[in-house]
This record gives structure tokens, sequence and C-alpha cells, in this order.
């Protein structure tokens, strides 16, 4: 048995070691084994295009947590993972790639753009992963998925296919959310709002046929091109004459109607709202109501297209000026007005989205979302912390259809085919030979490919082999906790819940942990734009993983943003120091006696306080674990472990250790080394490398992650000695403070007095009189029922049932400080009377900024307290 650790703990050289052991020894595979309960997190799949940022090292290191948790409980764990092909970013990547080589897209082809990206996969695809490994993440690495893997694939087809047949999907013009630069359609998850400055422009519409006018209010004076009607509220007496009637929309030369609809807030501008069908979704539901017609003005790259008359071919921004001067011009515009605003951006290139009309694939939602509905009220799907349960259920109560169609060629194409001769559609796995409906043998395949929420949405059971019927699929579905960041409810959860129903009869999950966003130390969010990221890399080289995590779990509570301060990280790598050589000096120490014999009779009352206390952590950390309150959780093992066992019980158990002749020197190195063990066991999750290279030299065993997780002993829980340390730490408190307030170095001994008129405290003190003479820098400890033979001048601190003692002469050289606070009186009244000056100088009062002479009021209060107990102290000393 090693029982040796490196003298400095140095996480760059164990972590890769340790975690290639890991996998060496296939400690994170998981195989079906009925004998055992299983326990599975489906890994949130990043990105193909992603690199490791803080919110990944979060949700990591979370369910790293979990999963090493539930491991040594005894469940047959898998944390399955995977990642995501992400249509539109890997597009754009291979896209820029190929400009750089003076290539387009379209030269290329859609076969041979294919080829490079999966190319462009095998080549950049698993960074992601390789960084995830530094992490520590215990993913069953031989299990790893791809969303366009051959098994997800075919889950792809199947629900499309499914879902087709059922009437649940279907091809249909609706407005969608357009990105005019990367030319898709894209899902409301892809959509940023931000407020930007912007105007409301108001403009006549004249009635025909007579000299009144109907005023609007617009932030896109470009969409007019495309007005069908306005639209003002059916009781809005300002209006009710003039519904029905017909407008001259200004700069097109056609007329439009005005129709009554409730829509209309009639509060809002100027109650009459200008109905563009074909760009706003409003406006898309009034036409559709009135039956209006819809008009598209611009191409797909934004530009106004035919229908946009003198304006043809201008970007919307160049038409929007010409169209501002034109109704200047000749007499419609009315007034400007600054109006900051909500406007849309497409999350991967920043550019603003324009609501279209097109012809894409839609999903319909009201079915499919009842269950999804009913899992959160009949308890079957719960959410940590509880509050997301009202977002969730807000999102699936007011969803709209699903847009899933895409117009890029990365991803999975959609299985739907056009006979070239009748336009029939037929949704297949493969190619039909002939038309069902006329028989022409020439059909084409859907150019666009699906939305990657699509794939995503299936990935809790199309990992584990789904369709087909695996034994995997039988044993670990549904899963047990999603962790994900509240950001993703809508987008991900809610998709992946409904699918889980309707695919599989069951949620996918029963607890879905919602996450906050880790957040600079100003309290902002991380971006690129700020500049203000974090490299976890980094974090990891300089700290190692183990502070990272640590990091990111300290204070962190469900649902909440955390902000991330490098002080914290080195707080952290303290507390690892900390423990590292807390472990190191026990195992030097064993060797000194055998202690394999040692029964819990053989403990002394400090051993048995630590004992208990260990114990009641476990029961603790536990229940906070199973609440998934982790932070909390982590902030009593770092309390345990640096306060009550290191800076406590070790100081307490040295002089036995160093004393050949004690008896109980064996006890003392036996709950040492228990007690370490159980903490290493409860902070594994947590901080997996420290831990695993502690435990595998301290004991004969394997790996930590194959020890049994701690549980509550009732033979262990010493609540008397308990009560008796606590009362002997009181004590040494009291001293300790005494101490501090008169300046009296730690080297400096006292005689110790303790009076207690009740036998048990006496007791207590004398049981624990060894390590309470080391801890209090007594000289000596005298334990007696009253006062008899303690100096008048004896300084005292009062704890329950007894005070505690220190003759003054002993603690002080009595001329020694009177001299040292004569000096310091001295330096005190120099500083009031320079304080005084200045804040009596009325230049400098009425002159200096306000925070600089309350600074010196500040200052000026704290050296006349400072002096009043100097004097104090002097007066006591000349008595």
């Amino acid at each position: 048995m090693k029982k040796e650790l490196e003298k400095t703990y140095n996480p760059g050289e164990i972590e890769d070691r340790l975690y290639q052991k890991w996998l060496d020894n296939k400690y994170f595979h998981a195989e079906v084994d009925e004998t055992k309960k299983p326990y599975t997190i489906v890994i949130p799949p990043p990105n193909i295009t992603g690199k490791l940022h803080m919110g990944h090292a979060l949700d990591e290191t979370l369910q790293d947590i979990l999963i090493r948790f539930k491991k040594m409980q005894g469940y047959n764990t898998l944390w399955q993972p995977g990642t995501d092909h992400a249509s539109i970013a890997t597009e754009v990547k291979i896209i820029d790639a190929l400009k750089k080589e003076g290539i387009e897209k379209e030269d290329l082809g859609r076969e041979k753009f294919l080829e490079r990206a999966w190319k462009w996969k095998e080549e950049y695809g698993g960074t992601i992963v390789s960084q995830l490994k530094k992490l520590g993440s215990a993913c069953d690495w031989d299990r790893e998925r791809f969303t366009m893997d051959e098994g997800c694939s075919k889950a792809v087809q199947k629900v499309f296919i499914d879902l087709y047949n059922k009437g649940y999907i279907y091809r249909g013009s609706r407005i969608i959310n357009w990105c005019p630069v990367c030319q898709t359609s894209i899902s409301d998850a892809e959509v940023e709002y931000e407020d930007q400055a912007g105007h409301f422009w108001h403009i006549k519409y004249p009635v025909v046929g007579s000299d009144e006018y109907v005023e609007i209010a617009t932030t896109r004076p470009e969409t007019m091109l495309g007005d069908t009607a306005v639209a003002v509220h059916p009781e809005d007496e300002r209006y009710t004459h003039l519904v029905g009637k017909m407008l001259e929309l200004p700069l097109c030369g056609r007329q439009i109607p005005v129709v009554a609809d409730e829509y209309v807030d009639r509060e809002f501008g100027t109650g009459a709202v200008k109905i563009t069908p074909a760009h706003d979704p409003n406006d898309f539901e009034v036409g559709k109501r009135h039956n209006l017609e819809e008009i598209n003005i611009l191409n797909d790259d934004a530009t106004i297209n035919e229908n946009g008359g003198k304006y043809e071919g201008m970007d919307r921004y160049e038409a929007r000026k010409a169209i501002v001067k034109d109704l200047e011009e000749q007499g419609y515009l009315v007034k400007i007005k600054d109006h900051e605003h909500n406007v849309g951006t497409h999350d991967r290139c920043g550019t603003t989205i324009e609501p279209m009309i097109k012809p894409q694939w839609f999903v319909k939602m009201d079915e499919l979302a009842k269950p999804a509905i009913e899992a959160v009220k009949n308890g079957d799907l719960k959410f940590v912390p509880e509050r997301y349960t009202k977002t969730y259920l807000h999102w699936l109560e007011n969803i709209r259809d699903w847009c899933i169609s895409r117009q890029l060629w990365w991803g999975h194409r959609i299985p739907a085919y056009y006979c070239d001769e009748c336009g029939e559609i037929v949704v297949a796995e493969e190619m039909p030979e002939v038309c069902p409906k006329c028989g022409c043998r020439h059909l084409t395949q859907d150019e666009d490919t699906l939305d990657t929420w699509f794939s995503s949405a299936l990935w809790p059971f199309s990992t584990l082999g789904w369709p087909e019927k695996t034994p995997e699929m039988d044993y670990f579905y549904p899963t047990n906790t999603l962790v994900t960041g509240y950001d993703i409810i809508f987008f991900w959860v809610v998709r992946m819940v409904f699918s889980g129903y309707e695919h599989t009869g069951k949620c996918p999950f029963n607890t879905v942990l919602i996450h906050g966003l880790v957040r600079d130390d100003q309290g902002r969010k991380m971006s690129k734009s700020l500049g203000n990221g974090i490299d976890p890399l980094e974090v990891i080289d300089q700290y190692g993983a183990d502070a990272l995590r640590f990091t990111l779990v300290t204070g962190n509570a469900p649902g909440n943003d955390m902000r991330f301060y490098m002080e914290r990280v080195e707080a952290s790598r303290n507390f690892a120091n900390k423990v590292w050589n807390a472990s190191r000096f026990i195992m030097m120490n064993m060797e000194q006696a055998e202690f394999d014999h040692v029964t819990l009779d053989d403990l002394t009352s400090a051993d048995k306080w630590i004992l208990s206390k260990v114990n009641t952590l476990a029961k603790d950390v536990t229940d906070n674990m199973e609440k998934y309150e982790l932070g909390i959780a982590v902030q009593k093992l770092n309390d345990f472990l640096w306060e009550e066992f290191c800076d406590w019980y070790i100081e307490m158990v040295k002089p036995r250790l160093y004393n050949d002749d004690d008896t109980t020197k064996a006890a003392a190195l036996w709950t040492l080394n228990t007690v370490l063990t159980e903490a290493l066991k409860l902070l594994h999750p947590y901080m997996p490398f420290i831990t695993e290279e502690i435990y595998c030299n301290l004991t004969d065993e394997e790996s930590i992650m194959l020890a049994k997780w701690p549980e509550f002993k009732e033979e262990w829980n010493f609540k008397e000695d308990e009560k008796a340390v606590e009362t002997i730490k009181e004590a040494v408190r009291g001293i300790r403070n005494i101490r501090a307030e008169m300046n009296v170095s730690p080297k400096k001994k006292a005689q110790v007095y303790v009076v207690s008129e009740s036998r048990e405290v006496r007791d207590i003190f004398e049981q624990g009189k060894v390590f309470f003479s080391t801890l209090g820098y007594a000289s000596e400890v005298i334990i007696q029922s009253d006062q008899t033979g303690i100096e008048e001048d004896a300084v005292s601190a009062v704890i329950p049932d007894a005070v505690i003692y220190m003759p003054f002469a002993e603690l002080v050289d009595i001329e020694k400080e009177k001299e040292r606070l004569t000096k310091e009186e001295k330096r005190l009244h120099g500083e009031i009377k320079r304080c005084e000056g200045m804040l009596g100088n009325e230049r400098f009062v009425s002159k200096a900024p306000a925070a600089k002479v309350q600074e010196e009021k500040d200052k000026l209060a704290k050296y006349q307290q400072m002096l009043s107990q100097v004097e104090e102290q002097l007066a006591r000393l000349n008595k």
C-alpha cells in the first residue's frame, strides 16, 4: 500500500493521467444489468462547431456530479454523450472556408458540398469532445452518438413519415423567420431579441373619394409596399364610419380596405394599423380572418422584388430611405418620432430577421402539446426549481405550429418527393419509381433539410437505438435527469417531451434541472462582442479542472445566474491544496502505529466528535444532492474539510501523534484515516481528480469511483461527544479572541483557568485537556469549581456554564505594552489633528468632491474610536 503523495499538489500532472486510467478501465461504460437500478442522463449535445465555454462547463459539471454520485450509490449509471450537427452554424463555417479558396457553395453542388461537410466534421467535430474530457466528464464514450449518424438519421426519417401519415406534418405557406444572409428559415430558438433605437413614421393613407385620411404609424415603412388593408378596432368611434371604405395606398397606386378587427389596440399609436399579411405574423392572422391578399415584397436576400415597383432591386434599408423621402415630397409623411423597439436578429450572424410568408414544412402542435402539458400537471415531469413549470406551460399552451424546413444542404434531407408531371407529394423512405397519382417516372426530392431541433427532439431515445427495440432502450429509457439552461426550455425541452410521448408513449425524463447563466464579475452575459468570455481550458491549465468545477458549483442555486470571479477559482485551488496537504500529513504519520485493531470504544471524545460530524455530513450532503441542492452540499463539504477537519481536528490530535507514550495514538490515526476516507468519497463527485489521487494512495482500493457512497451509521452518532468538543471549541475561540484584541503572539503561552460549578463541564475539559492546552496556547490548564487563586486583573471569556480566565501579566509584558500603546496614542492624536485641520478648512470642504470629504469624516471617526480604546487600555495598565 502506497503511503505517499507528491510534496506539491500539481493538477496538471495528475488529471490527464487519471482520466486515461478511467477510460482504460472503462469505469464510465454501462451495460444492461438487470440486477441494478439504472440511472441515465443524456448530454445536451453540443454543436460540432462548438468550443467549450463556461456555460458548457457548468452544464457538464452538474451532470458529472450527479452521475458520479449515483454510481457510488450503486446505480448502473449511463451518461449518454454525443454531438449535434448544427445545420446553420456548420454550413456557415464550411461556406466561409470555401470562400477563402474562391469557391461558392452553388458552384460545388450539393453532393460535393456534403463531402466537404463530412470531412470538416471528421476534422473538427471532435474538438469539443476532447475538451469535455479535460473537465473530467464521466460520459460513456463507447456509446458516443451524432445527430446525423445512421441510427439517429433512421429515427428522424421514421418520425417524419409517421407524423406526416398521421396528418401532423403538412406543407403550407405561413409566416416564418427568414435570415437574408444565411438564406434560410430559422426557428424561434435562433432569434435573439434586442432593443434598438428606431423611429415611428406617421403616414397619411387618404380615404378614396374624400378629403379624409387615416394616419398610421409604422417602424418599417418599406413594408407598406405589401399592405393589403388598414385595421381598426370595431368599437373605436373614430373610425367606425370608415370600416368597409377604401384607402389609397401612397406610392403604390393600389386601393386597400379598412377592416374592423379586435386585434387592434385602440390606445396604441393612432389606433389604426397597416396590415401586411406576408411580412408580419399577427397581420397574417388578420389577413386570414378577412380573406386579404398576401403580397410578398422581398427577395430572399432582403432586396425589394418585382412587387415593389420603382423600388425593385433596392436593399430593404435603402428602399426605406427612398420611400420616406418620396412620402415627404408627396405630402404623405406626417411626422417621425423616435421609438425604441424589440428587433429580432439571427443569433448566428447577427442579421435582422425578416418575417416572411413562404411555403415550408410545419408540424401541427395542438394535439402533440396535450400530453406534454398533462405531464407536469400529473407529476410525471418535475422542474427544479419548480417555478420553471409556469414558463414551460405558458409556452406550450400558446404554442404555434412548428416550421421544420430549412433551406440548407447540411442536415437531414426531407423525405418528400414531388412528381415533375402532376406535382403530387409522396413522403417515403426511398424515392418512388413511379408517381402513385399519374404514373410519371420523374420525381424530385425536396431540396430542404430539417430543423436541427427536429433531430435533437428525439435525442433521449434515438441515442438508445430507437426505433429498433434494443435492450438499452428497454433498460435505460425513460432517462432520469435532464440538465440544461433556462434559455432552451421552450426549444429543446418541450420538443423532447412531446416527442417522447408521441413516439414511445413515455415522458423521456422525470426531472429537468435548470441552471442559470455564467456571467462575468460585473454580472454581464459573456459574449464575443463584449470580449468578456473566459476560456475554461485556460482556467484548467492554470488551476486544474477540480478548481474550476468547485468554483462553478459553489454558491450555485438551480435556475439562478452566477458571477464568475478568478479570485473564487484561486480560493477553490487553495481548498484543494488544503485537502492535499492535510492528506499528506496524515499519510506521513500513518506508519507510526498500527490501527487496524482500533474499536469505537478506544476513541477519545475528540475522535468521536469528528466521526459523528462526518457521519452527519454524509446524511446532509446526500439529502441536499437528492434535492439537487448541489451548491449547498458543496459548501457543507468545504466547511467540514477546511474548518472542522483541518483547522480543528488535525490540530487537536497533533500532541497525541507526537507523543510516543500516548496510548490513544492508534485511535487518532484510525480516526484520521477513516474520516478522511469518508470525506473524500463525499467530495469525489465535485472534485474527481484530487480525490482519486489521494484515495488510491490512502487505501488499497482500485478507484474511488467504485467506492460505496457513505451512509449515516447510528453507531457513529455521538451527540454527547459533539456537545463536549463544541464546548471546548467555544472556549478556545474565546481565548483566541482575547489574545487577538491584546496583540498577544501565539508563541507566548499563559496559564488558563477553567471555572465551572458543573461537574459535567469540568469533566469535559479534564478529558480534553491535552488538545485544549495546545489550541488555547496554555502553559498550564487549571480546572476548578470557583475563582480561588485567580488574580483580580485576569482577563476572562464567558461560555455556557463556565468562565475561562487568563492572568493579565502572563499575557502581556506590561512595560513594553505601555510603551507600544503610548506610541500608538501619539500617532492617533496626530491623525485626528490632521483630519480636523482638513475638515476645518472651508476651501477644502467646499471644493473637494463630496466622496473625499466623507472619506475624511469617516477617518476621523475611526481614529477617535481607536484612541478611546488605546486610552482605556493605558488606564487599565497604569492602575
